[in-house]
């Protein structure tokens, strides 16, 4: 069995995958999060007492540093969506990213992994993006070796993107092209995102950083049009301009702050919306780790037809007419 890893942030959608896939390849874990009763299915992801869960807050630096006690290698996977309560972007994707890579090298991890995400600008528009960006520099500034990988939209079973789009789909006429639906993705599938953070610990990458794109670029428009396939309901694809979905975003800003529910978007997820989010050709990405990147088409099918009217065994003649 390999040294002993600390995954931050391990009971999330990624993180669980990344949890799964270091196991196999025969590395301790101890997942770092802060409800471990919330999160036992993760112990019987590897072999008995392989997976070990510990309570940790990355706003607590003492709970950070006790959590990466005689670890070998450290993963850091927190990250929020949108900000609510003490969960601010700077709170969490800037300074704690620098404060979990000091406390790596105090406890004398020789690697580290920071998952960002593609769109990371310092002087970018979304906060976001900008709070994704400073994370990646305290990183680089505690632990210059560590690696960097930013993937695009991530997409799996308990994904927040097709997920959310599928259960709009089956309840609503109309779906909303932000923009107008031309913003390009490079979904990537959970699972090989999983499988490159294991070979970045696994293979000589110390410094480097990786843009993680699926196989294939879709639009926005295009991406929900597959989702309306997949889940056969015919939708009216609507365009809303920028400015009108900003006016939206913010009725999303304060359902976050009042209620405990996620809001369906925010102001800064339209700001987001304004760029394109694919793997920058010029940077190294999936294949340059060993990862053959999984089509979109090859994964959805198999969750979106949960949103369909006979659930998996619809036939397509029962779509809308």
């Amino acid at each position: 069995m390999q040294g002993l890893v600390t995954v931050f942030g391990g009971s999330g959608f990624i993180g669980r995958y990344a949890v799964r896939a270091l196991a196999k390849q025969g590395w301790r874990i101890r997942v770092a999060v802060r409800q471990p009763h919330l999160a036992p299915e993760l112990k019987v992801m590897g072999d008995v007492g392989q997976v070990e869960l510990v309570q940790a807050n990355v706003r607590h630096e003492a709970s950070v540093r006790s959590a990466l006690v005689g670890a070998q290698a450290c993963v850091n996977l927190v990250g929020v969506l949108f900000e609510a309560g003490r969960q601010t972007f700077d709170a969490v994707h800037a300074t704690a990213p620098g404060l979990i890579a000091d406390a790596a090298l105090a406890a004398g991890a020789t690697q580290f992994v920071q998952v960002s995400a593609i769109g990371a600008d310092a002087g970018g528009s979304a906060g976001y993006a900008r709070s994704k960006a400073a994370g990646e520099a305290a990183v680089r500034a505690a632990f210059p070796n560590a690696v960097v990988l930013r993937p695009s939209v991530v997409f799996g079973p308990e994904d927040d993107f097709f997920n959310r789009f599928g259960a709009m789909a089956a309840m609503s006429p109309v779906l909303p092209l932000i923009g107008g639906g031309g913003t390009k993705f490079q979904p990537v599938y959970v699972g090989d995102v999983g499988a490159a953070i294991v070979a970045a610990l696994a293979q000589e990458t110390a410094g480097r950083a990786f843009e993680l794109g699926g196989p294939a670029v879709y639009s926005f428009k295009e991406l929900l049009q597959l989702i309306c396939r997949e889940t056969m309901h015919r939708r009216l694809l609507l365009p809303i301009p920028f400015p009108v979905a900003s006016e939206l975003g913010k009725v999303g800003d304060l359902q976050a702050k009042l209620l405990p529910l996620a809001p369906q978007i925010t102001s800064d997820q339209v700001e987001l919306l304004k760029s394109d989010n694919v793997a920058n050709p010029d940077l190294p990405g999936l294949a340059d780790l060993g990862v053959s990147p999984t089509a979109v088409d090859a994964v959805v099918a198999t969750y979106l037809w949960r949103f369909r009217r006979g659930g998996q065994f619809a036939q397509p003649e029962s779509a809308n007419a």
